[in-house]
């Protein structure tokens, strides 16, 4: 999970994507003008910045210039309902990551998210960590403890296991994971998937350890990651 700051000055957009980014497990820290993102990024330092450029008291692509200054690590992505080529291209030339138009569609702006996290944010970073139970992943290290012993697993496991527990407590499908954590263009056989969900199960359950996090097998769809109770 990670920390997003939305910069959003319509009401109803950004009700719906603070609520729908907070069920997903991540920290929003939402505001509405120019001048709140720049606060907001020195007092949060969050790990991706969603950034309407039709900002009410400063121009967005200014800020978006000089959140990139400011937050030299994180990810950042215009929300723009623009529809001319060149205010895109003056957005990614002030430092912007990438670009959504609206209206927005939550899936596609979920995987992108993910996606920019994935390559370029915390799981990169030395603040990536995931802790459920007594599982701990450090994902800038690639190192894996259950109730502070190291399990060694390969880099397929480790990365299945980060991206499940990405999404801990919902469902994530098969085809989901195939491109995650394999590559978007596999067309072998997702026999594979079952077979390092195996090995991660049998890693984790050598242990021995009580407070682990469940890999739970949803029939027809793929798997879930549930945290302990």
């Amino acid at each position: 999970m990670a920390r997003l700051l939305v910069v959003e000055d319509d009401e109803t957009i950004g009700t719906v994507l603070d609520s729908s980014l907070r069920a997903h497990g991540h920290e929003v820290s939402w505001t509405r003008t120019g001048r709140g993102a720049l606060a907001a990024a020195a007092g949060h330092d969050p790990d991706l910045v969603l950034l309407d450029l039709g900002l009410p008291d400063l121009d967005g692509v200014e800020v978006c210039r000089r959140l990139r200054v400011q937050l030299p690590g994180a990810v950042l992505v215009v929300l723009t309902a623009r529809t001319d080529e060149m205010d895109v291209v003056v957005g990614l030339e002030a430092g912007a990551d990438d670009y959504l138009t609206k209206p927005l569609r939550l899936d596609e702006l979920r995987a992108r998210i993910r996606a920019h996290l994935r390559r370029g944010g915390p799981a990169s970073s030395s603040r990536g960590t995931v802790e459920l139970g007594a599982l701990f992943l450090d994902l800038a290290g690639r190192r894996v403890t259950v109730a502070g012993a190291e399990v060694s697993l390969r880099a397929r496991e480790f990365d299945l296991l980060a991206r499940l527990a990405a999404d801990a407590g919902h469902a994530v499908s098969r085809e989901t994971l195939m491109s995650d954590v394999w590559d978007v263009n596999w067309f072998g056989s997702t026999k594979t998937l079952d077979m390092h969900i195996a090995a991660l199960r049998r890693h984790l359950g050598a242990t021995g350890a009580r407070g682990l996090p469940e890999i739970v097998t949803l029939r027809g769809h793929g798997y879930r990651l549930d945290p302990p109770t």
